[in-house]
């Protein structure tokens, strides 16, 4: 963006320490670190990391030319690996070249429009289901809520199965996991050495394979109309893909299908409870639409402020806080060089809180989402299901699934904050509450 400036020189950034350089700061320093150095540096930062030079853009253009324009030369390389790998293995959120086209072919019918709509019948009744075990008065934890009804829901719609004996302990896993994985001793420490986050994602990865193991096992006994069974009478090359190949694929669409709704679920309900302006907004426009039926796709366009309330939600809290990539060969950007392996990040969080973009940015105000706005905005001034080929898969699904699950909810239901009101923001692989979010809930 800037013409003149030659690209050997280095955009400013934080000093480092020797051999670790400013990785031990972003890592212990969150999303704090990501929104101080775009306050302080601009929109092109750069520190050396362990692993060589570290990036991060914030200007949506910059944003747009690593995910779209030039996205073939930006892959998820070894930062993104060591953490998610571990636990989804070859994946389609891993995976790379042929194979990742290969099997985004085979589960992409699974989101087709005239699918998902098969799946909101699943969305709403299991909804239901939870609401029906609330009593009124009584608190819950509601992430924990979110995490088990999403779990649920993603299982029956694209695996065709009931895990709710395994609620538990899926949800065990994960709260293990992810924390682990982004810790700074597995983050910066060599693979060799054994650490207790190394062991308790090991031990949270054997659990999952446990139940992935069965998912299948039930697929390939009862084949039907599902992901799972489509992965298990595929043909690669001729050849039927490998048990490890499908293991990777279902273990990934079981976890990444739930976490980032159920994360974006939390945080809505977060805000709704201290904005009850708003939720007077969303309940009117519910008696309106939908007076006590339960909701249905066909309700969707007339619940337009319930999906702007959904999506002011993910500008403030995205559920995908930070996305990483690997530069594969040279690049310029703004000016600047970016050699070949160099890590790059685009924080979703600093963007979407950028006063450039949102006026009164840190503000909860769904009414923002007009035509006006949206058609003013840079492209990836939003984007909290990434961009380019590499688009979230399941962007219709999580959408879909957000604005029944909040429709079901509030129809029946107000709750109320009984936990801390500044709530804390742990960046894993997504953007989990640190500490737990208790609501009471009361009947309407």
């Amino acid at each position: 963006m800037d013409a003149e400036r030659s690209s050997s020189e280095t955009p400013p950034g934080p000093r480092g320490l020797p051999i670790v350089g400013a990785d031990p700061a972003m890592i212990l320093g969150r999303l704090d670190f990501r929104t101080r150095v775009a306050r302080e540096y601009g929109d092109y930062v750069h520190w050396q990391g362990m692993r060589g030079p570290v990036y991060q853009f914030n200007h949506p253009d910059d944003i747009e030319h690593v995910l779209v324009q030039n996205n073939q030369n930006y892959v998820k390389g070894e930062s993104f690996q060591q953490i998610l790998e571990p636990l989804t293995g070859n994946g389609i959120l891993n995976s790379h070249g042929e194979e990742w086209r290969r099997n985004r072919r085979l589960i992409q019918p699974a989101f087709h429009p005239e699918r998902i709509e098969v799946y909101a019948g699943m969305m709403t009744g299991f909804t239901e289901g939870m609401c029906r075990t609330w009593s009124d008065g009584e608190t819950r934890l509601i992430h924990d809520d979110m995490m088990e009804l999403t779990l649920q829901i993603v299982a029956k719609a694209l695996f065709g199965v009931d895990v709710e004996d395994h609620l538990a302990e899926i949800g065990a896993a994960l709260d293990a996991y992810l924390p682990a994985s982004s810790s700074l001793a597995n983050v910066i420490l060599p693979k060799a050495i054994p650490l207790p986050s190394r062991r308790k994602m090991r031990d949270a990865r054997d659990t999952l394979d446990g139940i992935v193991d069965e998912i299948i096992q039930e697929r390939r006994r009862n084949p039907g109309d599902d992901v799972v069974s489509k992965l298990l009478f595929a043909e690669d090359g001729g050849h039927e893909l490998s048990e490890q190949q499908i293991h990777d694929e279902v273990i990934t669409l079981l976890t990444a299908g739930h976490e980032t709704t159920a994360v974006s679920m939390t945080y809505t309900i977060y805000l709704l409870s201290q904005h009850p302006r708003v939720e007077r907004q969303l309940v009117a426009e519910l008696d309106e639409v939908l007076g006590e039926r339960t909701p249905e796709m066909g309700d969707l366009p007339g619940l337009s402020y319930t999906e702007r309330v959904i999506k002011e939600s993910m500008r403030l809290f995205p559920p995908v806080p930070i996305i990483v990539r690997e530069a594969v060969e040279p690049d310029t950007i703004g000016g600047y060089s970016v050699p070949a392996g160099a890590t790059v990040y685009a924080s979703q969080w600093v963007v979407h809180r950028d006063s450039r973009w949102y006026d009164d940015a840190l503000a909860f105000r769904p009414e923002r989402w007009t035509d006006e706005l949206e058609a003013s905005l840079p492209r990836l001034a939003y984007f909290p299901f990434a961009a380019g080929p590499r688009r979230c898969i399941g962007d219709r699904f999580a959408m879909l699934e957000a604005r029944l699950i909040l429709a079901t909810m509030y129809q029946n239901y107000h709750l109320e904050l009984r936990s801390d009101r500044n709530i804390e923001v742990i960046p894993t692989v997504t953007s989990r509450p640190k500490e737990d979010v208790v609501m009471a809930v009361h009947e309407r």
